[in-house]
Parts: C-alpha cells; sequence; structure tokens
C-alpha cells in the first residue's frame, strides 16, 4: 500500500475512530493542540489583544490629555507674555510721547533762548560800537586840534550799498583839510570796500576832495589790513597813533 492509499485510508477511517476511541480522542486534540489553538487560549488571545489594545488607547488618551494640558499651559505663558510685550510697549511709547515732548519744549525755549541772546547781542553790539566811536572821537578831540563830524548822506542811486540807503561817514578836519575815518570796533574785508564806497560817494556828491582816508579799530582782519593797503587806506589799532 503506497502513501496515498494510507491518506485516503486514514481519511476514511478516522472520523469513525474518533467516535467510538476515546484514547484517540485525546491524541489527536494534543496533536493538534501543538499546532493550533484551542477554544479557550484563542479567547484568551483575543481578550489579551483588546486588553493591550485598551491599554494603548488609555495611555495614549493620558498622553493627549497631557499634551494638551501643556499646550494650554504654554499659550497661557505666551498670552501673557504678549500681555507683558504690549505693556511694555505701551508704556515704551508713552515714556517716547513724553521725551518727544520734552525736546520739543527744549528745543523752543533754545531758539526762544537764541533769539534772545541774538537780540541781546545785536543791541549790545549797537551799543558798543556807539561808545567806541564816540570814545575815539573824543581822543581825537582831545589829542589833536580836529574836529570829528558825523554825517548823513542819502544815496537815492544806490552807489554805495547797490540800492538806495543812508550813507554815514566820520569825517576829520584839520585846518581845512578833510580825512575819511572809519571808527569801528572791528573790521572786515567787506567793511574796508564799503568804505571805500562811502568816502567816493561823498566826495562826489559834495566835490570836495578827501586828503586822507583812515581806518581807526583794534580788530582788523588780515584780509582787511591787505584790501587796505591795496586802497591806499591807513590802519590804525588806536586812535594816539594815528599822525594827524
Amino acid at each position: 500500500m503506497d502513501i496515498a492509499q494510507i491518506k485516503e485510508t486514514i481519511l476514511r477511517e478516522l472520523p469513525v475512530i474518533l467516535k467510538q476511541d476515546a484514547e484517540i480522542q485525546r491524541l489527536v486534540l494534543r496533536l493538534s493542540r501543538e499546532h493550533f489553538a484551542d477554544k479557550e487560549e484563542t479567547e484568551s488571545r483575543f481578550d489579551r489583544l483588546l486588553e493591550e489594545l485598551r491599554q494603548d488607547r488609555e495611555e495614549r488618551k493620558r498622553q493627549w490629555a497631557e499634551e494638551s494640558l501643556q499646550w494650554k499651559e504654554q499659550n497661557r505663558k505666551w498670552g501673557e507674555q504678549n500681555s507683558r510685550w504690549e505693556e511694555q510697549n505701551r508704556k515704551w511709547n508713552e515714556n517716547q510721547a513724553v521725551i518727544n515732548h520734552m525736546l520739543n519744549e527744549i528745543r523752543e525755549m533754545n531758539r526762544k533762548h537764541d533769539s534772545t541772546i541774538g537780540a541781546l547781542g545785536a543791541r549790545w553790539g549797537l551799543q558798543s560800537e556807539a561808545a567806541f566811536r564816540d570814545g575815539l572821537r573824543a581822543i581825537l578831540e582831545d589829542s589833536f586840534p580836529v574836529e570829528v563830524l558825523r554825517v548823513l548822506e542819502f544815496d537815492a542811486k544806490g552807489e554805495v550799498f547797490g540800492r538806495p540807503d543812508q550813507v554815514e561817514l566820520d569825517l576829520i578836519i584839520q585846518n581845512g583839510m578833510m580825512i575819511a575815518c572809519e571808527i569801528k570796533s572791528s573790521i572786515s574785508k567787506p567793511e574796508v570796500y564799503a568804505f571805500q564806497r562811502k568816502v567816493e560817494f561823498y566826495a562826489r556828491l559834495h566835490q570836495r576832495p578827501i586828503t586822507r582816508r583812515l581806518i581807526i579799530s583794534p580788530m582788523v582782519s588780515p584780509q582787511a589790513q591787505e584790501t587796505a593797503a591795496k586802497l591806499g587806506i591807513e590802519v590804525y589799532g588806536y586812535a594816539r597813533d594815528a599822525a594827524l
């Protein structure tokens, strides 16, 4: 009998034998358990799998709850931080507004202060200039046999300043000789040219020759000195130095 016949015989006879022989039943059951789980073991394995799935789901749920709580806490902290930033920005903007207001007030005070100082300086300059001129006039008249005159002429054609304006000139008269003099606390190069034009204007207007031209000033710039020398104008730092 070959293998195929043996298998056919077993498949045909085995069900009948299993029904009749308890020992064969136990043998077959034992052999089948070695390769296949029985109902109880299958149900036990299924229950364990379900329990593992349940535990895993609970663990994931717990982790999700913890993460959600952490996110909420982090969002709360971020919200507080944003609130603090907003408060800081608000205070910074307020401080900047106060600082800008103070700076504007300081600028306005400086502007007013500069205007006041400028006005006082201009007024003091005019007053000191007049006092200086009066003092030198007194020195000239006391030290020399001269007469010092302050003449005012109106230049209608604008020959001196380029437009119609009043022309002031100090004249020293000595024995009929006419001397033009510029008496100032300081002299610049443009003022030397202006003095020359004033002298020429007066000489043309009155048809009287000017014998000498003098500048008496304690402060004469180098450019003014050079220009005066080119124009033949005498420059003296003190009235007594002038040989009249």
